[in-house]
């Protein structure tokens, strides 16, 4: 969520430091075109003054009222064309002394928020990889296998399988488990009353066969 705010602010400053300075630009280009436009007219205006002044020499070479008019038209459009030269080739010089600096200032603005953003992402991105790496899989198995089989989990199980057996294996095994010489006395018990019942049945075989 950080990186995406980062994100959101790293497109606000672009918009203001770049794109808009750039979009200034359309304007300033249309200014610098209108003075071209007066600059080429004032030169064919010159230049069609200078015709004019060839062709009435040609045709009334001895008229001098007439040629020195022409001649004066000549005189005021050349100081035009030339006040508009001027006026353009300082214009073009500005323009391009000025492109270079914003230029300049623009994509430093640009690299430098680039910086930052990739700066702080990988700040982030760092701390995430670094969190990674001290994940303790043992522990987090350990975790997971707990989560499964709480501690209470063998206690519940041994108390379904006392509570299944029948009242004469419960009183055994109670008797059994009292402590170490009283299991191997509870085997022996056991083993005593197989014996007797072995007896038993003997006794049984041979009055049968006396009978």
């Amino acid at each position: 969520m950080h990186v995406l705010m980062n994100n959101e602010q790293k497109v606000e400053r672009l918009e203001a430091k770049v794109v808009e300075p750039l979009k200034a630009y359309g304007t300033i280009v249309k200014m610098k075109r209108d003075d071209l436009k007066a600059t080429l007219t004032a030169r064919n205006r010159e230049a069609k003054q200078l015709n004019q002044l060839e062709r009435t020499r040609q045709r009334n070479p001895s008229d001098r009222h007439v040629i020195s008019q022409a001649e004066t038209e000549l005189q005021r459009a050349t100081m035009d064309a030339t006040r508009t030269t001027r006026h353009l080739e300082e214009t073009i010089d500005n323009f391009e002394k000025q492109k270079i600096k914003d230029i300049k200032t623009i994509f430093s603005e640009f690299i430098t928020i680039e910086m930052l953003f990739h700066g702080k992402a990988l700040e982030v991105y760092t701390a995430a990889y670094q969190n990674i790496q001290k994940i303790d899989e043992e522990e987090d198995l350990e975790a997971f296998r707990n989560s499964l089989y709480p501690p209470d989990y063998s206690s519940r199980l041994d108390i379904v399988r006392a509570n299944s057996k029948s009242p004469l294996q419960r009183s055994l095994s109670a008797k059994c488990l009292s402590g170490t010489g009283q299991v191997s006395t509870c085997q022996l018990r056991k083993d005593q009353q197989a014996d007797d019942d072995d007896e038993e049945d003997e006794d049984l075989d041979v009055t049968e066969e006396e009978n």
